[in-house]
């Protein structure tokens, strides 16, 4: 029997892009751990023969010693998508001018650095606005990700905030709707085209568990294991049961911390997860994406998008735009 299509992604936040959003003084020197973090994570997909896409911050493809970290990437196949200039989870502030400088800046040093320019977008932090999708459109992207339809997002944020307390009140301001708001738990899970001021795109949106909305993505997953590593593995079967019973297509995030550990990253050792022993964490991320591919068959987020428009009919040309969800 065909396996139902799923996708796999990695957004590949810097250790100086987790300092900024929270605020933590020596981001500005754009402190990187992309040499430790990207060939372990090529050694990690090679090994299962897996190909999947990339979201690189623009920033640290216009660094030189980034260069070859990201490279490798693309020299070992794997997709390069977009994951903004500057990393600044308030991107739906933005206006249409900072914004088309924002997509030329990042575009221009991937090309430069890949060979590739992106067709595939996300936003940091799912930061995700009605101008965004509308560049998006324009700039000829064939997809966004952005979305993550999930009730928990306050929640989010107010342990976010809770663990930084030392953060000034005008950041704070800027932050106020990082991981999205309530209503975006009512937003579908499931992949679609959309039409964007008269651009087919397809929406992928980052998979929560279907009909109660909460997270799956793997950090989450880790977190759990943090308590239970059996619950973990249980949650995650009940979720992927629950994709198939509904028929969602689901789309898998992982990020760079599912890679490491606390030993590695000094200054992130407060993210959740970052306790567990690096060989305890990549045992726990091999089997939870053993059963993603063994439920779907998993492949990268252009070639998801490209299966959605093969395979739906796009929506109404009346359609503007996707809700703003941040």
């Amino acid at each position: 029997m065909k396996k139902q299509i799923a996708s796999l992604s990695l957004d590949l936040d810097n250790k100086w892009s987790y300092m900024k959003t929270h605020g933590d003084a020596g981001w500005e020197s754009f402190p990187s751990y992309l040499d430790i973090v990207v060939p372990r994570a090529l050694a990690f997909l090679k090994k299962r023969d897996l190909k999947i896409t990339f979201f690189i911050v623009g920033q640290d493809a216009a660094l030189e010693e980034n260069r070859n970290a990201i490279a490798s990437i693309a020299n070992a196949g794997h997709e390069i998508g977009n994951h903004s200039f500057n990393h600044e989870p308030w991107l739906h502030l933005y206006s249409k001018e900072e914004l088309v400088e924002e997509f030329d800046k990042t575009e221009t040093a991937l090309l430069n650095v890949t060979g590739k320019r992106p067709t595939g977008f996300r936003g940091p932090g799912y930061s995700l606005s009605p101008t965004v999708l509308e560049v998006l459109a324009e700039r000829g992207y064939k997809y966004d990700c952005s979305t993550l339809p999930t009730y928990v997002g306050p929640l989010a944020r107010a342990y976010y905030f809770f663990k930084s307390p030392k953060m000034a009140d005008e950041e704070r301001e800027k932050r106020k709707k990082l991981f999205g708001k309530l209503s975006d738990g009512f937003q579908s899970l499931k992949p679609r085209m959309t039409n964007v001021a008269g651009h087919d795109m397809a929406e992928i949106p980052v998979t929560t568990f279907p009909i109660i909305k909460t997270p799956i993505h793997l950090s989450y997953l880790l977190y759990i294991a943090t308590f239970s590593r059996k619950a973990a593995l249980l949650y995650w079967r009940a979720a992927l049961a629950a994709c198939k019973f509904t028929g969602t297509q689901p789309s898998l995030l992982l990020h760079p911390l599912d890679f490491l550990c606390g030993d590695d990253v000094d200054e992130l050792k407060f993210f959740p997860g970052m306790e567990i022993s690096l060989e305890n964490k990549l045992a726990l991320v091999s089997d939870i994406l053993s059963q993603y591919t063994d439920s779907f068959d998993v492949v990268s987020m252009g070639e998801h998008a490209s299966s959605i428009q093969r395979d739906e009919r796009p929506m109404g040309r009346n359609v503007t735009v996707i809700g703003e969800t941040h």
